[in-house]
């Protein structure tokens, strides 16, 4: 037993009056005169102890009455968990999860309902006088402060469900950043359904001066069949050509489903259909096929049918067809025919040719692929610009000439992570590999050729050795030296060509595997961006080739709707990249357009993590406490007490002074009885 007021005990020196009022007895006798005094000493012998005894349990029962008063007074208490009662002001931090599973129904109403409750209940366990703040998944800049008591029960009934979703380990992050910079004590309460893809507790970064508990909600796991995501088997889009789309479901119950409808709508048109069969506990990856007939943003939109969680049963993406496809050739010297040949009757290409000392910087950006064509010096200026122009996503392909400055050539190459042109070989050689594998091959055979005739070079440049470059072979000499191979550089690539395109350096510019090579290159060069964003990630959206003036503003609209938002951009590199700011809350298609023009397709889904509707329980999360060797941590666990008491009783102990109360006014009673009934 421990006391919050222990100086008080200093008042049990009362007990002092009693035993001094015991011990001089100031009461006055009478002279009693007797007839006959034959029998007064035996009277008086059995007076004098009765009395004795009398005034002893008087005694004892104000000593006792005084004593239980002095240590009501005390505040005597028990402590749970050895801990001691702070007096002082206190910072109380409640998070309340507001993500799509609180919408799940228990015997008490929705999750929600019942979180926004408990949040109540452990403030009304704090005094008035204490400092609050109200922690939910949207991070909204006005819950980074502190609030009374008063203040905090009115904005609990704000919270709504929200999109966003946060791990544990990021809200207790958010709590503590407000927090810590108080010393008085501090507590941190989670109030959530603890989903086991959000309870990261294991990351919760640990700090003594801080208490936090974990007040699981009471709540039955639900079955769910969702979209989880999808891809696409090659990176860029063609006009009327075959597209092939993976898409991903998962089903997150005990129950198999068969022949469940798969829908794809793009444009708002249905484009494929599927039907799937899926085990459970299990994931399944579909394919979809469909052709796009016309240029531009295509909007789709994939779709299952599930019951009861919904939210999660339409996935959003959107992606460009481009109808041209620009093509830029930057020459040493004189054009090269052979790719003039390759370009300049496809309908699907806007070929430009221009000498390496005319080159209009300024309008690089607008290609997608730059050929640098047996240039035999590259100037810092020319080497600037084309490694912005990979950085931003597009495709190089280098030929070199003849003749080369070797340096020009290393420092540029070796700017971009490349392997460079470290020495000339006039040995004859033969390509004797090629890789089937690489996408530029792709769907180009129908089934790889045996005797197919390879180039034979008379003349080529061997690359360094550099082992941090992640080059990828494409076509190899029989002693193992690199013809052509491609590198990511960033968001773009690069390509190598190891020999002039010309007879003098050999014949690769007349073999059948020259047009598959380089032809693809060109249709593999459109920058791509992503299918889909997530809500509440707060991810950037870049955009490239974008000529923006002054007073022009970026805009995005729901393709469904009027809602518009205007992001923040930001201009880096020739790129401008949006930041919404979770401003968009609601999963669908969206465009993104300057002056009314239609620049390119967004599409926003919510975060799947609130599609796994399985929990942890209490006993779960508190052997997840023990292993993350969370010391001040504790789950609170309440389905038929009051929260408030719970708290107040693991924070303050168990009380004892209405016991010492009652006792004391037991012994005054004890007291009073003595004085009047015993005569």
């Amino acid at each position: 037993m421990k006391f919050i007021y222990p100086s008080f005990l200093f008042a049990l020196a009362a007990i002092a009056i009693p035993i001094i009022i015991h011990l001089f007895n100031f009461r006055k006798f009478k002279k009693i005169y007797f007839p006959d005094i034959r029998f007064l000493q035996s009277v008086k012998q059995e007076t004098q102890s009765k009395s004795k005894l009398k005034h002893l349990l008087v005694l004892i029962s104000r000593i006792l009455a005084i004593s239980s008063l002095v240590i009501a007074f005390s505040q005597p208490y028990i402590p749970l968990g050895n801990k001691e009662i702070n007096l002082k002001n206190k910072v109380i931090s409640i998070y309340v999860d507001n993500s799509f599973s609180m919408e799940a129904v228990n015997e008490n109403g929705t999750l929600l309902d019942e979180a926004k409750r408990k949040a109540k209940e452990i403030a009304m366990a704090y005094r008035q006088s204490d400092e609050f703040q109200l922690l939910t998944n949207d991070f909204e800049g006005r819950h980074q402060r502190l609030f009374n008591r008063d203040e905090f029960l009115e904005m609990i009934n704000e919270i709504k469900i929200s999109p966003s979703v946060k791990t544990l380990s990021e809200a207790v992050s958010r709590q503590n950043d407000l927090i810590n910079n108080y010393t008085i004590g501090k507590y941190i309460y989670m109030v959530s359904d603890f989903q086991k893809s959000i309870s990261d507790i294991e990351k919760i970064n640990k700090d003594s001066s801080v208490n936090i508990s974990f007040i699981p909600l009471n709540v039955k796991e639900s079955p769910n069949l969702y979209i989880d995501s999808c891809w696409f088997l090659s990176p860029v889009r063609q006009l009327n050509k075959v597209e092939k789309l993976m898409v991903r479901v998962k089903n997150i119950s005990g129950k198999s489903f068969e022949n469940i409808p798969l829908k794809l709508f793009i444009n708002k048109k249905q484009k494929a259909l599927a039907s799937i069969d899926i085990g459970e506990n299990s994931q399944t990856d579909v394919l979809l096929s469909f052709t796009v007939n016309e240029a531009g943003i295509q909007n789709c939109r994939l779709e299952i049918t599930d019951y009861p969680v919904v939210f999660d049963d339409k996935f959003y993406f959107s992606f460009t067809v481009n109808n041209k496809i620009y093509v830029s050739i930057i020459n040493g010297k004189d054009e090269n025919k052979y790719l003039n040949s390759l370009f300049i009757n496809d309908s699907a290409i806007v070929l430009k040719n221009s000498q390496e000392d005319k080159i209009d910087y300024s309008k690089l950006s607008g290609n997608s692929f730059i050929i640098l064509n047996e240039v035999e010096k590259i100037s810092s200026g020319l080497s600037q610009e084309l490694n912005k122009f990979v950085s931003n996503g597009s495709s190089l392909l280098v030929i070199p000439a003849r003749k080369i400055d070797f340096d020009s050539y290393k420092s540029f190459l070796s700017s971009l992570q490349s392997k460079y042109f470290e020495k000339a070989d006039s040995s004859e050689l033969k390509v004797d590999k090629v890789n089937f594998e690489n996408i530029l091959f792709k769907d180009v055979f129908e089934k790889i050729p045996e005797n197919i005739e390879l180039p034979k070079i008379k003349y080529h440049y061997v690359l360094s050795k550099n082992l941090r470059s992640m080059e990828e072979y494409i076509l190899k000499l029989q002693n193992g030296d690199m013809f052509l191979s491609s590198q990511n550089f960033n968001k773009g690539k690069i390509y190598l060509l190891c020999s002039p395109l010309n007879d003098e350096s050999g014949n690769f510019q007349k073999q059948a595997i020259f047009v598959p090579a380089v032809y693809n290159i060109a249709l593999q060069s459109q920058p791509t961006s992503p299918l889909f964003y997530t809500i509440g990630n707060d991810e950037n959206i870049e955009l490239s080739n974008i000529n923006l003036s002054g007073e022009d503003i970026f805009k995005i609209k729901d393709i469904s709707s009027d809602f518009t938002v205007i992001p923040e951009h930001k201009l880096l590199n020739s790129q401008y990249f949006l930041n919404i700011h979770n401003q968009i809350t609601n999963a669908g298609n969206y465009i993104v357009s300057v002056k009314d023009k239609d620049l390119t397709g967004v599409s926003f889904n919510f975060n799947r993590k609130e599609s796994a509707l399985n929990y942890y329980d209490d006993a779960e999360i508190e052997d997840l406490s023990v292993k993350a060797k969370l010391s001040n941590s504790s789950v609170i666990y309440t389905k038929n007490t009051s929260l408030t008491k719970t708290i107040l009783e693991y924070n303050q102990g168990k009380k004892l002074w209405k016991i010492f109360v009652i006792l004391a006014l037991l012994f005054l009673a004890a007291e009073i009885a003595l004085l009047r009934f015993w005569k």
